[in-house]
Formats: C-alpha cells, sequence, structure tokens
C-alpha cells in the first residue's frame, strides 16, 4: 500500500521585508532552511493579519504564522487558534506569544567584556528608546562595567536617525552632547551601526582618534555599514538565521498540537567580529600595551609568560605586576583568555576538529582546551558549537 501523501503546511511570513537588515532578512532565510527540511509551502504575506477571518470557518488560509507580532495579528489569530510564533523583541504583545530572541544580556556581557579586556576605564553607551532587546543589553553592559569598579554613561538617540532631517540633527545634538561630558580614552557600545559611524564621524571633526580616543562597539553586524568607510566598526554576529530556524521549528512543534514554552527560546550570539574601531589597548603603561599586542598576535604559539616578557624587555615579575597594577590580572590570564576567544570564533565560524583548533589556538591538544572550556565558561567547546549553530536550548515545556 502506497504511503499517504499529506498536504505540505501553509506557512505566513510577516517580517517586514521591505527594511533589509539581518533582523529581518536573516530570520526569513532561516524559516526557509527548516521549510525546505520539511516541506512546506511558505506564503509571503506583509498583512496576514487581514487576510486571517475575523471568524472561525470550515478552512483558515494558513497553518500558523512566523511574524514580527502586532496587537491585530495577536488578537485575530487568538480568537481562530491560529499558532503564531513572534520574533520582534520590542513587540507590544511579546508576553503574550511564544517568542525566540538572541540572548541580548549575553549580548551585553559580550560588549562590555570585550572593552574591558582592551583596557578601557571609562565607558558608555548610546541607544535608542522603547527598544527591549538594547535595553536588556545595556543593563548587562553597565552590571558588567561596574563589577569591574567602573561607571558608564547613558544616553538615548531616535529609533531612526534616518527618518528625517529633523531626527538626524536631533541624533548629531545627542551624540555632540555626550561627547562634551567624555572622559577619554573610553569605549562605547551604540545600538545600530549608523550611531556608530556618527560617532566617529562627530568625534573626528574634534580631531579625535578611533580607537585611540573612542573604541567603538557598534550594532548587529551589518557588514556594509562595519566596514565601510574607514575606521571599520567592531560589531557582534547575532545569528539571525538561527533564530529563524528555530522559530519554524517552534511553529511545528505548536501546529502538532504541544503546548508553548512557557518563557521565549533565548539564543546566544554567534561572536565578535573584531575590526579596527576596537583594535587598541587603552593602557597607561606602555610596556602592558606591548605585551597585550604580543600576546594577541602571538597567542596561536606555546608562549608561555617568560616569552612576553623578554619580548617587552622586562624582568618576568616586574611584568606581573604591571598586569597586576594596571588590568587587575595576571599574564596568564590574559594569554588564556585570547586563545579562548580564538577558540570561540573557530568553533563558531568553522566545521573543523576539535583537535585541530585546540592546535591552531594554542591549547596544543584537545582536552586542554576541554578542560579550560569547562572551568573558564560552564561548558565543553562542543556544547559551544553547538549553541551557536542552528540548535537552541529549548525550555522543558516544549521538548520531546
Amino acid at each position: 500500500m502506497p504511503p499517504v501523501k499529506h498536504k505540505p503546511r501553509l506557512v505566513a511570513l510577516m517580517l517586514d521585508l521591505g527594511w533589509p537588515y539581518k533582523r529581518h532578512a536573516g530570520i526569513f532565510a532561516g524559516t526557509q532552511r527548516y521549510a525546505e527540511e520539511q516541506d512546506w509551502e511558505s506564503i509571503i504575506d506583509e498583512f496576514a493579519h487581514n487576510t486571517l477571518p475575523e471568524r472561525r470557518s470550515k478552512s483558515l488560509p494558513y497553518d500558523g504564522i512566523i511574524a514580527r507580532a502586532h496587537t491585530q495579528l495577536f488578537k485575530r489569530a487568538k480568537r481562530l487558534g491560529m499558532p503564531v510564533v513572534n520574533v520582534w523583541s520590542s513587540s507590544p504583545v511579546r508576553e503574550s506569544l511564544p517568542s525566540v530572541f538572541p540572548d541580548f544580556t549575553a549580548l551585553g556581557r559580550l560588549r562590555a567584556e570585550h572593552l574591558l579586556a582592551r583596557g578601557f576605564r571609562n565607558f558608555a553607551t548610546i541607544t535608542s528608546p522603547k527598544n527591549q532587546g538594547q535595553e536588556l543589553e545595556i543593563k548587562e553592559f553597565s552590571r558588567v562595567v561596574e563589577e569591574a569598579g567602573f561607571r558608564c554613561m547613558t544616553a538615548k538617540v531616535p529609533q531612526n536617525p534616518r527618518r528625517d532631517v529633523a531626527h538626524w540633527r536631533r541624533t548629531e545634538q545627542v551624540i555632540a552632547q555626550c561627547l562634551d561630558t567624555w572622559q577619554l580614552p573610553i569605549g562605547v557600545y551604540a545600538g545600530h551601526e549608523i550611531v556608530g559611524r556618527m560617532i566617529a564621524q562627530i568625534g573626528h571633526a574634534r580631531g579625535w582618534r578611533v580607537p585611540e580616543d573612542v573604541a567603538i562597539i557598534a550594532g548587529q553586524n551589518e557588514e556594509t555599514l562595519c566596514e565601510h568607510p574607514r575606521p571599520s566598526l567592531t560589531s557582534v554576529e547575532f545569528g539571525y538565521e538561527r533564530i529563524g530556524y528555530e522559530a519554524a521549528k517552534l511553529l511545528h512543534r505548536l501546529m502538532d498540537g504541544r503546548k508553548p514554552p512557557s518563557q521565549p527560546i533565548l539564543l546566544p550570539p554567534q561572536g565578535l567580529v573584531v575590526r579596527e574601531s576596537t583594535d587598541f589597548f587603552a593602557v597607561e603603561d606602555a610596556i602592558v600595551a606591548a605585551a597585550l599586542e604580543f600576546i594577541s598576535s602571538n597567542s596561536h604559539r606555546r608562549i608561555s609568560i617568560d616569552d612576553v616578557a623578554r619580548t617587552v624587555s622586562a624582568e618576568t615579575r616586574t611584568l606581573q605586576l604591571r598586569f597586576r597594577k594596571f588590568l587587575n590580572r595576571p599574564i596568564a590570564t590574559e594569554i588564556r583568555r585570547v586563545r579562548i576567544e580564538r577558540a570561540k570564533r573557530e568553533l563558531t565560524q568553522s566545521n573543523r576538529r576539535l583537535a585541530d583548533i585546540a592546535r591552531d589556538v594554542g591549547f596544543g591538544e584537545a582536552m586542554r582546551m576541554y578542560e579550560v572550556f569547562r572551568r573558564e565558561l560552564g561548558i565543553t567547546p562542543s556544547e559551544y558549537r553547538k549553541q551557536r549553530q542552528l540548535i537552541a536550548k529549548v525550555p522543558s515545556s516544549v521538548a520531546d
């Protein structure tokens, strides 16, 4: 008897694709990857809330919807019993719908730790109001900075500076006022790449250098805005394709009649993309700065504390004391930290064997890398890789 063929599911995608941002196009790409695996039929419908009938009928136009969900869609879908997965972190109905988001707390921590590792002691954030994701980032960014013994200044600019000339001028004004109060050198988190560009431009007009005076980590790694013009901007790769994939995976469960998770599914960032805007060590001591540069360039080799000291023509004990004074950490910790960061990038951006990665980033053997990851991060290298590929940590209420 031939197998029964099931009608492919029809899923609407309401993702505001007119905006060519990763948070739109990347999520769309992730949904399509899952749809192809499941043989779904996808329909792009930016007005799905109008397409849905007002009352339940024998047949509905879709089996489920993945959306940047707003109130109208939520109300109509709820009335019809239509499964919806939300992917908009600032959605007014985010508390009422199953959702998949980036782990914004982890993103804020990653940004702060990067600037702290570069030796900065002054910090600021310039983000947009009413942006739930950025609010979570700021909270964690400030917490990490304050835990290290420093203060963080915060400011808000219009959500969309390009909306009209008034919004653009207002953004310039806020940034200029911030620059008037900053103490250099300073590490800055800008919520959007365009804001990072404006900080660099306004600072340049004052004779400030990037990254020597102002180090900038900005946005969500929109490559065109990050890489041009110079200086290129350091950013964070959110991994939006994974969010789209996991949203489709969650919708699959809901369409099968399973219960939604009690909390949003959060996916960790894929990693930091370091560019010119933070390629600097803001350390008052020239010898420590030279040692940091040597470690950054040579951590993939089997270098020792003595190797670092010889390179900067200092006694090992003297250099250790300077590291403690200016960075509050020993040389060995910095070597290990840089190796971990290299390993993170390799684990996220490639499918190379763990043994090869461990050798090339300076750990020597896979077991040594395993031990360091377990001790420093609380997870294994394999677990770290899985978390940043198309696999998310799913709450137990939706687990198989």
